[in-house]
């Protein structure tokens, strides 16, 4: 009896459709429709403009897999204007720019087993579009003092990126969780150049020296350390 009972198990698993089983499955019926899997990334305004969530067709070598696990299960915002700033903006009763929150859209939970899945699909999406280096990123460290007067005063990247809760632009993705969720060498090739990755970003090319790239990175782990959102 017992025999038949995990025959029956085996033969049920075996053609029972499993979304555990499939991470590719899950992100063609749940998450194509706001995430780009195949790319190329847009070439045309409009096209960045529509864009509901970053393109992932290589996130491979951009996110490490241990944070976008776990943050499949529990998503918390990283960009507190939406995906693109100016969709989710109105006029303030002061007559200036704020968020309009009610537009922002919540990404949906996975469960453990889904967000497993998934992860390991997305891992073996690698074609991006411009090289990233193994071992690009040599480890360092700065002063979290130098770290944000280069930053914000130097480089003027707070207009746009938050280094802590409720603390720099809105544009952009906050800064102090990024060493968390990137890779490192993907940040070096993506610090270098921009575009080579999303022709039509706003995200501009500082057109950074080797040297500045080491130290931005050095100083997002350093801010990831210390800030706890």
């Amino acid at each position: 009896m017992k025999r038949h009972i995990v025959g029956l198990i085996v033969g049920f698993l075996a053609v029972a459709p499993s979304w555990a089983a499939s991470g590719e499955a899950i992100l063609q019926e749940r998450c194509v429709q706001c995430h780009d899997l195949t790319g190329p990334a847009p070439t045309t305004l409009e096209g960045l403009w529509a864009r509901k969530g970053p393109d992932l067709f290589y996130a491979g070598v951009k996110y490490k897999p241990e944070w976008m696990e776990r943050w499949l299960q529990n998503p918390t915002r990283i960009r507190p204007a939406g995906m693109f700033y100016g969709n989710h903006v109105r006029t303030g009763p002061d007559g200036q720019d704020v968020i309009d929150t009610a537009s922002l859209v919540e990404h949906p939970r996975l469960s453990a087993a889904e967000a497993k899945a998934v992860t390991r699909a997305l891992m073996a999406k690698k074609d991006a579009p411009a090289p990233v280096e193994k071992g690009a990123y040599q480890p360092g460290r700065i002063s979290l003092r130098m770290g944000e007067l280069m930053f914000d005063k130097f480089k003027g990247c707070l207009a746009c990126h938050q280094i802590e809760p409720d603390y720099g632009g809105l544009s952009g993705p906050e800064v102090y969780t990024v060493t968390e969720r990137l890779q490192e060498d993907f940040l070096v090739a993506y610090l270098r150049d921009p575009h080579a990755f999303d022709p039509k970003i706003f995200m501009p090319n500082k057109k950074l020296k080797d040297r500045d790239i080491q130290k931005f990175i050095h100083y997002f782990r350093a801010l990831a350390k210390e800030v706890k959102p």
